[in-house]
């Protein structure tokens, strides 16, 4: 049987999305986010995106650089911070519409696109201000003798996804090592296209020589492209890889408190014409001046 390879690089990844699509992107708030392909994503004219996500600071890099103008998530959160600065500046200021739902519902909808269906029952979000904030949300009632009332939660289509893991082989087969797999298989089989970005391409049979079968998150089948990139959801945590880098992330919600200072960020670590070696270049250089 042939094999697929898939392997691609992350700026291949970005020409093959386009403005106005919608892109969900895997992990959770401050962990395991393809944050390489977010910036490869930066670096592109692409903008006008409705985004879905468990939201962190993916959220937080696209909404600074105006590139949303719909945003599907559950919370914006650096974890160890606990709000995402530049999506609160965002909302403070309407620049993006926001859909806010409950994480069950989030998790139900991406099911319900995963399996091609309209829209799931669920009970999170009843006699919630979910409801109120999200006026276009209907209800659907049991037809067996319970009648229960459940939210109807619409599914989670999207056009791509973007997910990190710490292992994949050439052919799209993914694996995570951590402590949780934050769905990232969902938004794979949720979306028209999905990317999986890695740590470490290995061989198929290395994914499970010393792990167990249940780690392989992600199939082949699922998985448009996969691009190596190694330290690739800095400055969030890749465990068991490396944790989250605290001291990078703080300077980067400092920074994003001021104008002037976000500008200096951006401009040592996120110019237009820069790369993921000259990122991970210039972290090494910062890291080295704060000793």
């Amino acid at each position: 049987m042939t094999v697929t390879d898939k392997t691609m690089t992350a700026d291949e990844v970005v020409s093959r999305l386009s403005s106005g699509m919608t892109i969900g992107i895997g992990g959770w708030g401050s962990r395991r986010k393809p944050m390489a392909l977010v910036r490869a994503l930066l670096r592109s004219r692409i903008t006008d995106l409705t985004v879905v996500s468990y939201g962190g600071p993916d959220v937080g890099l696209l909404a600074a650089a105006g590139r949303i103008r719909k945003l599907v998530a559950a919370f914006a959160t650096l974890d160890s911070i606990p709000l995402e600065p530049h999506f609160r500046a965002a909302r403070q200021r309407g620049a993006l519409e926001l859909m806010e739902v409950d994480e069950a519902m989030f998790m139900w909808g991406l099911h319900a696109a995963a399996n091609r269906l309209p829209f799931l029952p669920v009970r999170a979000g009843i006699g919630s201000d979910v409801m109120r904030v999200n006026p276009g949300l209907r209800t659907v009632r049991s037809p067996y003798a319970d009648g229960e009332e459940f939210v109807a939660m619409p599914a989670l289509r999207m056009d791509a996804a973007l997910v990190h893991l710490n292992r994949a082989d050439r052919s799209g087969n993914g694996q995570y090592l951590g402590p949780d797999p934050y769905f990232d298989d969902l938004f794979c089989e949720a979306a028209d296209t999905a990317y999986v970005s890695c740590e470490r391409l290995v061989e198929t049979a290395e994914l499970t020589a010393r792990a167990a079968p249940q780690t392989l998150l992600v199939r082949r089948h699922s998985v448009t492209g996969v691009v190596e990139t190694p330290n690739g959801a800095h400055f969030t945590s890749c465990a068991p890889d490396y944790p989250r880098d605290e001291a990078f992330q703080k300077a980067y919600a400092t920074a994003a408190a001021d104008p002037a200072a976000w500008a200096a960020f951006t401009g040592r670590f996120l110019p237009p014409d820069g790369s993921e070696k000259s990122y991970r270049s210039a972290v090494r250089t910062w890291h080295e001046e704060q000793k």
